[in-house]
């Protein structure tokens, strides 16, 4: 299982990034996790799939921002350890 956690800064809290981001695991298949806004302006996003180049294709669609009204300038991304999920949900 390969596992991730990423730190986005930027305009990310109140434009739909994290729904967006929900979204995005869905359409791309096989990424599972949790999203959630920090109380500092950034959003939390914990990732993981079976399939390393999914979970590379999901690391670089966040980095372009997947909603339209967000505006990412800073995505931290880091190799992770953490409980296995099964679904993606906001949080």
């Amino acid at each position: 299982m390969h596992k991730v956690k990423m730190i986005a800064s930027g305009r990310v809290q109140g434009v739909g990034f994290r729904w967006s981001v929900q979204f995005l695991a869905g359409e791309i298949g096989d990424i599972y996790g949790r999203v959630w806004n920090n109380e500092d302006g950034t959003v939390t996003i914990l990732a993981q799939s079976e399939k390393s180049e999914k979970l590379s294709q999901f690391i670089q669609e966040v980095r372009k921002g997947p909603s339209r009204l967000s505006k990412l300038t800073y995505l931290d991304v880091q190799l992770a350890n953490f409980s296995n999920y099964h679904d993606f949900k906001v949080q």
